[in-house]
């Protein structure tokens, strides 16, 4: 007790201060909260999108907005003030839009959400905040978004990255290595984009051809990879080096690895990921798929293969089977032979008047 300040041996009934409140936006709160930047930015988008709704702003007035603007534009508005009335006007303007059951849902979501923050932070009182947050999602369903990625073009994408490897610049080598390691990460293990970008040299484990995935919800899983798929990201490696670090580094137009304070390669986001694979199918010549596509494909692969659909939930870490039943394409391929059965009957030349 002595290094304490002398005043606390004065008063037995001392308490330390409580410091004053941050004065936080329930826009900021609710972002905050979420665990990754993958999910913050599509929230913060359908934020966004709302309150622009609730504007009136049009294409034009939109695009006259900086894009610091646009990206804080839903801090603008007083989610605490919206009753009842204004949730169901939101949801009927979603409605318009045209889109798909489940992104509208996912903006009713972000709705609820940030209207829960207004609450906690004593913005809204409790009756208010269930009669605005009791707005029904929208019923219905669509086919999986996306298309899958046939082996030619992954055949392709790995040509224009080996080609780039074998360019003789230590640049090249680096750039077509790491690429084409990532290729073949994706397409045999079915990892979100956040997921891929987020691996460090630690999670490999070679003796068993695994990777130790963090998925959504701070889960940990296991994904392995195929022996072509090994053989790069091992060519890879060799190349990085075994500093501790992001598996797959961010790097510099020349070449060389980006590293972050501490001298450890630097982790790429998951947008640098997509630009990456766009570039990749614009070299091959081939139509684009996003990362989402190896994730629809290798789901799609491992059922066709016989594999059971709570071992495919398992590898690809869906927290629900009907999410990885979605990707199911037996049903398709069966109702699609159902059909081929039937025969077009062939037509009848009419017959003369009078006969």
């Amino acid at each position: 007790m002595s290094g304490l300040p002398d005043v606390l041996h004065a008063a037995d009934d001392w308490q330390p201060a409580i410091p004053a409140a941050p004065v936080r936006s329930p826009f900021h709160v609710y972002l905050d909260n979420l665990k990754s930047e993958e999910s913050r930015r599509t929230m913060r988008g359908c934020l966004n999108r709302i309150a622009r709704l609730l504007a009136g702003l049009d294409d034009e007035q939109w695009q006259r907005l900086t894009p610091v603007q646009r990206n804080e534009f839903g801090v603008e508005l007083d989610w605490s003030r919206l009753t009842y009335a204004h949730t169901t006007h939101i949801r009927a303007m979603l409605l318009q839009q045209g889109w798909s059951p489940a992104h509208i849902n996912k903006h009713l979501n972000a709705l609820r959400r940030v209207l829960k923050e207004a609450w906690r932070l004593g913005l809204m009182d409790s009756e208010t905040y269930h009669r605005a947050a009791d707005v029904e999602s929208v019923a219905g369903t669509r086919e999986p978004a996306g298309n899958d990625v046939p082996p030619e073009v992954v055949g392709a994408l790995l040509g224009v990255c080996d080609a780039e490897a074998v360019d003789g610049t230590d640049a090249g080598l680096l750039i077509g290595a790491r690429d084409g390691a990532i290729i073949a990460t994706l397409y045999s293990t079915g990892c979100r984009r956040s997921e891929l970008a987020a691996f460090t040299i630690a999670d490999y484990r070679p003796g068993d051809r695994s990777l130790k995935v963090r998925g959504k919800g701070d889960k940990e899983r296991r994904v392995y990879l195929i022996p072509d798929a090994v053989g790069r990201l091992e060519r890879w490696i060799a190349v990085r080096g075994r500093t501790p670090g992001a598996l797959f580094p961010s790097l510099y137009k020349g070449g060389r690895i980006r590293v972050d304070s501490h001298g450890r390669p630097k982790h790429m986001t998951p947008r640098a990921l997509g630009t990456i694979l766009d570039a990749r199918f614009q070299e091959a010549g081939t139509a684009r798929r996003t990362p989402h596509d190896f994730r629809r494909t290798y789901v799609g692969e491992l059922l066709d293969a016989g594999v059971d659909l709570a071992t495919a939930q398992s590898l690809v870490g869906h927290a629900s089977p009907a999410t990885t039943a979605r990707y199911d394409r037996r049903q398709e391929r069966a109702r699609k032979a159902a059909t081929d059965r039937l025969t077009l009957p062939q037509p009848v030349p009419p017959r003369p008047n009078g006969s």
